[in-house]
């Protein structure tokens, strides 16, 4: 029986670099079986993040749990973050294997499983294609979805995280749901000319709290990224006794580019929406707009809005409840 499989796929030369840094990892298993396994899942590894930052993607090894020698040693992992989507597994998959192994302990957290054929020599990697999901320890090739259509599905993933509603109240407690972070650690050292622009342009001055999410519109727009900024304002005459809580807040909404890029992408739309979809409040950038904001609105306890933000075919909505 023969077996074919010709998927868009993307070979990578496996260099001392790369074999380097699997025998650096491997040296620290105790066992020649697990020293063999961390070696090709971080060839693996390798080969993959070479790709992804071919195409222009944002990974980081270091956050990745395939990097920590005492994770390697816990778990079967071949993981790597990739900003802001999450983790993808890059698993190996031997000269001859008709199938891809992904054992128990990665079957969550992850936003898809890329199958890396490795050749005999193991001086070169084919990755081979994607699985969005798994539930089993063994999946034929014959189920790998194009790599080319990666992106695009990571970048739909990540959009549809807005169906589920952000709750500000929790902000005060410092608990942001996926995707949203404080201006600090998501900007660094970036966060203080953000935090100015939230603050100089509302009459109430210093917001009591505020979040941050990143947006990267992909490769049709040259990798370039967007961060949506949500501050809340106290209300005059509203009081807090008795609990952090004050009845009515008010919201200020700006869009800014991600640092490094001096102007927002032309003709992004930012607009207030009600959960029925009626447009309340809406501005569009343009060519030159460093930032694009709402008009300041208010809401009371209870309060439930959506926010979309538009460029071309493409959206971002999410829920928020005050």
């Amino acid at each position: 029986m023969t077996f074919t499989f010709d998927p868009v796929s993307f070979s990578v030369p496996l260099a001392l670099a790369a074999h380097g840094q699997a025998d650096r990892f491997r040296r620290y298993q105790k066992t020649p079986q697990k020293g063999k396994q961390v070696y090709l899942n971080t060839l693996a590894v390798y080969a993959v993040n070479f790709y992804l930052q071919c195409l222009g993607f944002e990974t980081e090894l270091e956050t990745s749990d395939s990097w920590n020698p005492s994770l390697q040693t816990l778990m079967d992992v071949a993981d790597l973050t990739v900003k802001p989507y999450g983790k993808i597994e890059c698993r190996p998959v031997l000269p001859q294997a008709t199938t891809i192994c992904i054992p128990p302990e990665v079957w969550e957290g992850r936003i898809s499983y890329i199958a890396v054929r490795l050749n005999a020599s193991l001086r070169e990697a084919t990755l081979l294609g994607f699985l969005p999901s798994v539930q089993t320890r063994e999946v034929s090739l014959t189920q790998l979805q194009d790599l080319d259509r990666l992106g695009q599905y990571w970048l739909q993933q990540h959009q549809n995280q807005g169906d589920r509603s952000v709750n500000l109240s929790q902000w005060l407690d410092n608990l942001f749901e996926a995707g949203w972070q404080t201006l600090d650690a998501l900007l660094g050292s970036n966060a203080g000319n953000f935090a100015v622009a939230l603050r100089s342009s509302s009459v109430d001055g210093q917001p009591i709290v505020q979040g941050a999410k990143s947006i990267d519109w992909g490769i049709e727009a040259g990798n370039r990224s967007a961060v949506l900024l949500v501050g809340l304002f106290p209300e005059a005459g509203n009081t807090s006794r008795g609990s952090r809580w004050r009845e009515r807040w008010g919201i200020r909404v700006q869009l800014h580019p991600q640092p490094g890029n001096p102007y927002l992408l032309e003709n992004l739309t930012l607009s207030l929406q009600s959960l029925e979809g009626e447009t309340l409040r809406e501005v569009t950038s343009g060519s030159s707009d460093n930032f694009i904001q709402l008009p300041r609105f208010k809401c009371d306890r209870g309060d439930s809005f959506t926010l979309v933000v538009r460029w071309g075919n493409h959206s971002v909505s999410q829920n928020f409840t005050v």
